[in-house]
């Protein structure tokens, strides 16, 4: 039987970095720490006894939550893997015989980020990172959404009915167990004549890096084109606005010229009203930008999967959705500076 040496779990390790650069890059590139101040609020409380374990370190836990969005995982997954995988381990810092926070202690801090309301200032922190190292919004902006499916609602027809009258049913009150299992947020929409049911995930990206720099969570059946004065950077010293023809609208033509932005929404034709050829050509030249935020749901979803909502309610999936758009962010800045 082969004998380990002092140096086999250094050798792997090394082995697996050069397989997958992605994590090792995240570490080299960012400095967590900067992100302290902001995550050690959720610990500014009086504690009434000094008794039990001691928290786990946030820049620790915020850094699980990063590796679970980028790999759409579960709780009880993130914390497989994190004990399974040298790469994780090594991500984290984390030593063989370290302890491995539980999906409870994982859990229990993203809804304590939820509860500080602690996600937009973390976005917005790394937001200033991007703009400190040369990578600040420039040439206008592409808005978009992409749906982002919650647990389906086995409910009857009443139910659905109270629920958006903005009623919970009476009889869920007797019932405490599956009425914390109702999503009453969460709404049903239709796409290609395929019906989704949850939230959507708005984002205005700049045309140049392509990084998220604005985003905003709705239910699912809220149009696209009623989510776009949130979205607009005026940051951002490129003034055209690029969006598919759900934004095409009178009331956001003239938000844009009110706001001093150059409209590129694409035309929309109409069934007694088709697009004239001169239409369809500005179309086309203003796809070859557009396209640029299809890029980001792609790699979205390329790398993780579709993102799959395992919170109840809007105020746990603006955690979830707000976490995804971060990490994307990250891993593209590692991309731009050459990881």
């Amino acid at each position: 039987m082969h004998q380990h040496g002092l140096f086999d779990v250094q050798v792997r390790r090394e082995k697996i970095k050069r397989y997958d650069n992605m994590l090792a890059q995240l570490n080299t590139i960012i400095d967590w720490e900067l992100f302290r101040p902001t995550l050690e609020i959720i610990r500014q409380k009086d504690h009434k006894s000094n008794a039990g374990r001691p928290p786990m370190d946030v820049v620790l836990m915020f850094k699980i939550l990063i590796l679970q969005s980028l790999y759409n995982l579960s709780d009880f997954q993130i914390e497989y893997q994190i004990a399974d995988r040298f790469s994780f381990m090594t991500f984290l810092n984390l030593q063989l015989n370290d302890t491995v926070p539980d999906e409870k202690t994982v859990w229990l801090f993203r809804d304590q980020l939820t509860k500080a309301e602690l996600i937009e200032p973390l976005f917005e922190q790394f937001e200033a990172v991007l703009s400190s190292n040369g990578y600040a919004a420039q040439k206008g902006q592409i808005i978009d959404a992409t749906i982002v499916s919650a647990p389906k609602q086995r409910n009857n027809r009443e139910e659905n009915k109270q629920i958006k009258q903005g009623e919970t049913p009476e009889e869920w009150d007797s019932q405490p167990n599956k009425k914390r299992q109702k999503d009453v947020d969460a709404r049903w929409t239709k796409k290609r004549n395929v019906n989704y049911f949850g939230y959507k995930n708005h984002v205005s990206v700049d045309a140049k890096h392509k990084f998220i720099r604005r985003y905003q969570v709705s239910i699912a059946s809220v149009h696209d084109s009623q989510v776009v004065q949130p979205l607009l950077d005026n940051s951002n010293p490129g003034k055209e606005v690029w969006g598919d023809s759900a934004y095409a609208s009178e009331a956001i033509t003239n938000d844009l010229k009110a706001g001093g932005f150059t409209n590129q929404i694409h035309e929309k034709g109409y069934r007694n009203r088709p697009l004239t050829a001169q239409q369809k050509e500005s179309n086309r030249k203003k796809s070859k930008t557009r396209v640029r935020v299809e890029h980001i749901f792609g790699v979205q979803s390329q790398r993780a999967g579709n993102l799959i909502l395992r919170g109840i309610g809007i105020v746990r999936a603006k955690t979830k959705i707000g976490l995804r758009n971060l990490s994307y962010n990250m891993s593209r800045y590692v991309i731009l500076r050459g990881g």
